[in-house]
């Protein structure tokens, strides 16, 4: 009897339970319902908001790191330069308002009288502060680059009330594939093979020179060539009626400065070889001798540079260069291109120049360098105000506690020998810090 009942219960509650299925059912197909309605509308909006700001009018990153993509263009712009402060305290001045009290400028060093210029003293400056853009755009021919630099070396400012130093443009370049056209380092020189100095002049036996260029660069396995046309300038010493002599710069020069340089990455490191001949000019006007002068001579000099890796990231660096016309690419001007004889003629010098240096890692943000540099000339016999012959030294301690921001002390020292004999000593200690964007 009871198992009847529960037979009879069961199947008198079976409608009642698949009513209450059904409903849930509907329940459920209604909220679906909803949710791909809610669903449509959250997908129409953001079409909507896609559509008002599309990719093409916002800010994106570049093509290279750092850089960014203004809305609608393809070219990648990157914004970066630092803040430098130098304090700077010389055994000798170069002379009222000098620049070479702020940078090392061997052929400023004092000699002879000059030796007594104001003694221990002290400048502080920010003027190798600099800011530069960069550019870079893909095009059917190869990218295009741009770069433009600035600092404030320019024309000196006023120091006793707002240091309004001008501004000086130090690189305006553009590349098109290998194809490079405006101001930037001489293709003569090897920025990479120069040491790590506070001191923005560095050693006397460097290639240093930036000008007006066309260069083509052509990339193979192991480096790569160039062969560049770039800005003449012929910087010479005359010989005067009285005996003495002077510089001057004719500005009568017709053929461009052409130099031509390999670049080689080896197992050993990196080295390059650069050779330069220039075609040096005088005209009548510009010296002040007794005869007509209107000479031309052509000249060369050679360049040999290298990093070779160390010990962990330690490096040594080195650099020689030599020729007959060597002039005003060597140490910031140390030495004139050549000598205007008494008859008028153009006579060229032997010059030379080298650098050694080694950079050691005490640790990965902690480094010091020791650079020493020499250079000297073969001036003609008599030629009293020309320098023969300088040497200088850096040794520092740099500290990066973070990659953009570099502290740091330099010793300096510089020595300036005359044709005739006088000579002059320089000391400096330098503290710089420099903050990098």
């Amino acid at each position: 009897m009871t198992a009847a009942a529960l037979a009879i219960a069961a199947a008198l509650a079976a409608p009642a339970a698949h009513a209450d299925t059904q409903d849930e059912l509907k329940v459920l197909k209604a909220q679906i319902e909803a949710l791909q309605k809610s669903l449509a509308a959250l997908e129409q909006k953001q079409n909507r908001i896609e559509t008002q700001v599309s990719p093409a009018n916002v800010v994106t990153a570049g093509a290279t790191k750092g850089s960014f993509k203004l809305p609608g263009s393809d070219t990648s712009i990157k914004i970066g330069g630092y803040v430098k402060l130098d304090a700077i305290h010389s055994s000798r001045s170069a002379g009222a308002n000098s620049q070479a009290d702020l940078v090392l400028v061997p052929g400023s060093i004092p000699v002879g009288n000059a030796a007594d210029n104001e003694k221990r003293q002290t400048k502080l400056h920010a003027r190798q502060t600099r800011l530069n853009l960069g550019t870079h755009t893909p095009t059917a021919w190869g990218d295009l680059t741009t770069f433009f630099e600035i600092d404030f070396f320019g024309a000196d400012g006023n120091e006793i009330v707002s240091n309004s130093n001008n501004v000086r443009l130090r690189h305006a370049l553009a590349s098109l594939g290998p194809l490079s056209v405006g101001q930037t380092w001489s293709t003569f020189m090897d920025p990479a093979s120069l040491p790590e100095t506070l001191d923005f002049g560095g050693p006397v036996g460097e290639a240093f020179i930036r000008q007006g260029l066309v260069r083509w660069t052509q990339p193979f396995s192991g480096g790569s060539w160039s062969v560049a046309a770039e800005n003449p300038e012929s910087y010479l010493t005359r010989r005067n009626l009285d005996g003495s002599y002077a510089t001057l710069a004719p500005d009568d020069d017709r053929v461009p400065d052409l130099v031509a340089k390999l670049n080689l990455n080896t197992t050993l490191g990196r080295f390059a070889i650069a050779g330069m001949a220039r075609n040096l000019r005088v005209d009548t006007a510009a010296v002040a001798t007794s005869v007509e002068a209107r000479d031309s001579k052509w000249g060369g000099a050679l360049g040999i540079y290298g990093v070779i890796p160390s010990v962990g990231k330690d490096d040594f660096r080195f650099s020689l260069i030599g020729g007959n016309a060597l002039g005003r690419y060597i140490g910031q001007g140390v030495f004139t291109d050549a000598d205007v004889d008494a008859d008028g003629s153009i006579h060229l010098n032997t010059q030379w120049g080298t650098i050694l240096s080694y950079r050691h890692f005490w640790a990965d943000n902690l480094r010091s360098t020791l650079a020493l540099s020499a250079a000297g000339a073969d001036n003609p016999r008599g030629a009293v105000n020309t320098n023969k012959a300088s040497q200088t030294a850096h040794l520092n301690l740099l500290w990066s506690p973070v990659p953009q921001a570099t502290l740091g002390v330099e010793y300096i020292y510089g020595r300036l020998e005359k044709e005739d004999g006088r000579d002059g000593r320089l000391n400096r200690v330098q503290a710089s810090a420099q903050y990098a964007f």
